[in-house]
């Protein structure tokens, strides 16, 4: 697969919001869009926090001096008491009030008014009212009111960019994986030297229980390495000489030295922090349902308000009438609608990101709940991509003294003997070979135990002149026929009479042992599975026969994979496209939704939407998992938004006045604060996905 690269920019608001909530940001913090949306989801709660706090501090006096609280209460007002809460109602207003005043404006030049110019007409009504009260032309005390107003909606702000903060900060947490330091070894001594010093070649050494400063290779020493923060796979794997390990992972039981190849920001953690961030920044189908849902009851809010404040100038009084058409506007407040998406998005990235599923694009996340076939690559998909021995015949030591031939070979054939003998040697190692040479293009030979003992195809029994027995013969044509490699193994006659078949070897690409199980699960639920690939059609029945797929595409060329994908989608099905990203990219991009499995260090293809870190295919399972349960949230988290506005602004209006039942607008912004704590914890919810390949 190819190396991680920048995965190119994001659609939509790169704030993580749709465009109402660009208002939250208003004037001072307009320079948002350039930074990451983490980093800008705390800076505006840190700000909401500071300014909903002292807000808080000054509305008390404007509450304690006001006529109608101190008639209420029974207690005096000092003499020449009156300025104190216009003066700091005029403060609250200004300053407490500037992030809906400016994002009021935004919305107006942008001409999508929102819920911050609902917000803005709300409190500057009730600002207006006081102001002409408290210079003798109106009756609308409203000072205390439009203090109290301020500090819920202030309050309900600060509550969501925390949420939207939290829920992103996955993206911390990736950084957090990097050690301070490196450990760098020169001319034979360790130095301690900063990350941004590593360069490109240099060997650092990872102490046991130390993480690896940057991706590279082993160059000594062995360790098994906890990956889990890369891959979601919750075992350690062994690494030792030659084997790739990645920035952020941690060598568990030994020390190793590594030479480093990447390091900054083209190393693999790197790479998932820029995707998590593109996916959490990235735009939705149902991110693009709720502002039109907003901009809509903006219009819904904003008519009501008139009639309201018409009817009740006509039936009521003006103060009554004022009093309505406020609570109208801050009840309609789009609050709940503006966190809906959002914070589903973010806690959905951030729980795929640490499961292993690091998602490029939200609208392939969301088109996977409708995928009804799946078209998995077997190369390195459904199988492992690397030779293992999966049968053998002949004698007892057959294995064994192949593997002693083999030891000193660097073929991919001689280190699946090597390795199927290492974990079948129970007790003593097997015999040492001497004398090893290479026989070009027909196998391998060398003396083990005084005896010379050669392996290779069916070429050196041809040169040989060997005949096998008859059961080796019958088992080697058998795996033949199923697309297997055979190796035999021949023992030299001490009389100098030729060489006798001793055993032979089957290798082929091993199937992984999760397969199966992820092809077993998706059947069941109804999704049609495919298998493809360019070997033949033995091969390939074969393998789909042990993973019992429903259909097999063998013998097919890297360039006309995504032929096959469109096959599929001309039968009118939904399709995702699994692949490891090798020669599968125009695949991956035909499909509905393009899924790269087994990424490991080189962590994505421009053309998967998804991408799986680990290589274990039961991972496709939790990407349909999360698909359905984000949308779920979605969907309930839009119903209840939009719901409790189309109940609550008539409420608001003073339907239910006839029979004594009127809201004031305090009343109505704690209800909208608390229908946004409703679709928060309903967002929250989406943590207690089991994501577990498997679970």
């Amino acid at each position: 697969m190819e190396r991680m690269e920048h995965p190119g920019v994001a659609t939509g608001d790169p704030t993580g919001h749709h465009h109402e909530h660009d208002g939250h940001h208003g004037g001072e913090h307009a320079g948002h869009a350039g930074h990451a949306g983490h980093a800008g989801h705390g800076d505006h709660a840190a700000m909401f926090r500071a300014r909903f706090w002292w807000t808080l501090l000054l509305a008390v006096p404007v509450v304690a001096f006001s006529p109608m609280f101190a008639d209420l209460l029974g207690y005096p007002l000092p003499p020449a008491s009156g300025w104190v809460s216009p003066a700091l109602g005029t403060v609250i207003f200004l300053w407490g009030g500037a992030p809906f005043l400016t994002g009021a404006w935004s919305e107006i030049t942008d001409r999508r008014p929102g819920m911050m110019l609902l917000v803005a007409l709300a409190i500057t009504v009730a600002f207006a009212a006081s102001a002409l009260t408290t210079a003798g032309l109106l009756m609308l005390d409203f000072w205390w009111e439009l203090a109290l107003l301020v500090v819920i909606m202030l309050l309900g702000h600060w509550l969501e960019m925390r949420a939207l903060g939290q829920a992103s900060g996955a993206l911390d947490a990736l950084a957090a994986l990097l050690p301070d330091s490196a450990e760098r070894v020169v001319d034979g001594e360790v130095e301690q030297v900063a990350l941004s010093a590593l360069e490109t070649g240099d060997v650092v050494l990872v102490r046991s229980g130390g993480r690896v400063p940057a991706d590279g290779v082993v160059v000594d020493g062995a360790a098994e390495l906890d990956e889990s923060m890369i891959t979601g796979e919750s075992r350690a794997v062994a690494r030792g000489v030659g084997d790739r390990v990645v920035a952020g992972t941690v060598a568990t039981d030994s020390a190793i030295r590594v030479r480093v190849d990447r390091v900054g920001e083209d190393t693999a953690l790197a790479g998932i922090r820029r995707l998590v961030e593109q996916a959490q920044n990235s735009r939705s189908r149902a991110q693009a349902l709720a502002d039109r849902a907003a901009a809509l009851l903006f219009w819904f809010a904003a008519a009501v308000a008139v009639v309201t404040f018409v009817v009740w100038s006509l039936v009521g009084t003006l103060s009554e009438a004022v009093e309505r058409t406020l609570t109208v506007l801050v009840i309609s407040c789009p609050h709940a609608l503006g966190l809906a998406i959002p914070l589903v998005i973010a806690i959905s990235t951030a729980r795929a990101a640490r499961a292993g599923i690091l998602v490029k694009d939200r609208l392939a996340l969301e088109r996977m709940r409708t995928v009804d076939a799946v078209l998995l690559d077997k190369t390195g998909t459904l199988t492992t991509g690397r030779p293992t021995v999966v049968d053998t015949v002949g004698a007892p030591d057959t294995l064994a003294l192949a593997a002693a031939v083999e030891a000193d070979s660097e073929h991919p054939l001689a280190k699946a003997v090597v390795a199927a003998a290492t974990d079948s040697a129970v007790s003593a190692p097997g015999p040492r070979a001497t004398g090893f040479r290479s026989l070009t293009g027909r196998g391998v030979r060398a003396t083990v135990d005084g005896a010379e003992i050669a392996v290779g195809g069916p070429g050196l029994l041809r040169e040989a002149g060997a005949t096998p027995a008859v059961d080796v013969a019958e088992k080697a044509a058998e795996w033949s026929a199923r697309g297997s490699t055979v190796l035999y193994v021949l023992r030299g006659d001490r009389d100098g009479d030729g060489d006798e078949v001793v055993g032979a070897l089957a290798l082929a690409d091993a199937v992984r042992p999760e397969s199966r199980a992820a092809i077993t699960a998706l059947r069941a639920r109804h999704v049609h599975t495919v298998m493809i690939t360019g070997d033949a059609r033995p091969v390939a029945e074969a393998v789909g026969a042990q993973v019992g797929v429903d259909e097999v595409r063998a013998e097919v060329l890297p360039q006309d994979k995504d032929a096959e994908v469109a096959r599929l989608q001309e039968r009118g099905l939904t399709v995702a496209m699994v692949g490891d990203g090798v020669n599968d990219a125009p695949a991956l991009a035909r499909a509905d939704v393009g899924i790269a499995i087994g990424a490991g260090t080189d962590v994505a293809i421009e053309s998967a939407g998804v991408v799986l870190a680990s290589d274990d295919p039961r991972a496709v399972l939790s990407v349909i998992t999360l698909s359905r349960a984000g949308y779920r949230k979605m969907i309930q988290n839009l119903w209840w938004a939009a719901g409790y506005n189309l109940v609550s602004v008539p409420l608001a209006a003073g339907v239910l006045a006839g029979v004594g039942f009127v809201l004031p607008p305090a009343v109505g912004a704690i209800l909208m604060s608390l229908s946004t704590i409703v679709v928060a914890a309903n967002a929250q919810l989406l943590r207690r996905v089991d994501l577990t390949p498997g679970g």
